[in-house]
């Protein structure tokens, strides 16, 4: 019989208490449903600045979106000061609140109007207070003419995405990691068959401590019929465990995806897909009534959800 260390026996008795009371609420129901679709969210370690992606029908439109709170209410949402004019997405806040990274297809110069490939920007500030800067492209190694997507940092630098390349890797989409040494980043490498596999893995979500990663993987034999969102944990020999579905509790039977953790409040937020429409009714829909089902927040349509989650 193995022997089950103190540590993972916690891990575990959390995440089991967790799955239990699960409750999935709706972020920011009445900006966000202002928007076709809403990709992704991130949040300020402060509470009160907060990004998210809106999108089209179609993501033919990819716009970063921000809000602010003041004295507990959410402002009325505005285009965030980079965002506008190419397909920007996917923007995650550093641990602490002092650079933003995003993904654009905007070109590297800002005189020209040619898209480009996907890569990672970011803006920074001095302070929680101070403006931020012009943004700027994080280079290679990381980005390359490939595509690459949702960029999380951990407190060290260390900084995990998704990457199109083809080369060294394990399957279609990747997850790799690229390591902050000596304010130089090393040559990205993929992370371990613990975590991707020869399908699709993307949008990690690194904890600021590198203790555990959160990311998406699509139609695995364990998913529940898309994308699903997985867990895995890091030992104290830098080695990650097999990574775990977080259940039917949390992930549905639609795309589940992007997910942001909130150690403040022990809360996840991430993207899904999820339809609560019943296709027949017990008697016949009026107008309004037809209107609101379809305009609901659970609808099929891409949208931010949260959930109290003690990882």
């Amino acid at each position: 019989m193995k022997k089950i260390t103190p540590f993972l026996f916690l891990l575990t008795t959390l995440l089991s208490y967790s799955q239990e009371k699960i409750k999935i609420e709706s972020v920011l129901q009445d900006i966000i449903k202002q928007f076709p679709t809403a990709r992704d969210f991130t949040i300020s370690p402060t509470q009160d600045e907060a990004y998210f992606t809106a999108q089209g029908y179609s993501g033919e439109l990819s716009t970063i979106i921000k809000v602010i709170k003041k004295k507990g209410i959410w402002s009325t949402p505005e285009i965030a000061p980079f965002s506008g004019q190419f397909k920007d997405m996917e923007a995650m806040f550093s641990p602490d609140g002092l650079k933003l990274y995003f993904v654009s297809n905007r070109p590297l110069k800002n005189t020209d109007i040619v898209i480009k490939d996907y890569d990672i920007w970011y803006i920074e500030r001095s302070g929680i207070s101070a403006n931020w800067s012009s943004p700027k492209n994080i280079g290679s190694p990381i980005n390359t003419n490939e595509d690459e997507f949702y960029p999380s940092v951990a407190k060290n630098g260390n900084l995990y995405f998704t990457s199109t390349i083809t080369t060294k890797t394990k399957g279609k989409d990747d997850i790799f990691v690229s390591e902050l040494k000596q304010n130089q980043y090393t040559d990205p490498k993929s992370l371990s068959t613990a975590i991707n596999s020869d399908g699709y893995e993307y949008n990690s979500y690194i904890a600021p401590d590198e203790s555990f990663l959160i990311f998406g993987a699509y139609k695995r034999k364990d998913g529940l019929g898309s994308g699903d969102l997985y867990i895995s944990h890091k030992d104290n020999q830098g080695n990650w465990s097999m990574s775990k579905n977080l259940g039917n509790k949390i992930n549905s039977d639609k795309m589940d995806y992007c997910p942001f953790y909130d150690f403040k409040n022990q809360k996840l937020y991430f993207t899904s897909k999820r339809n609560t429409i019943k296709e027949t009714t017990e008697s016949s829909r009026d107008l309004k009534q037809l209107l609101e089902t379809m305009n609901s927040y659970e609808n099929g349509l891409s949208r931010v959800y949260s959930v109290l989650l003690r990882l």
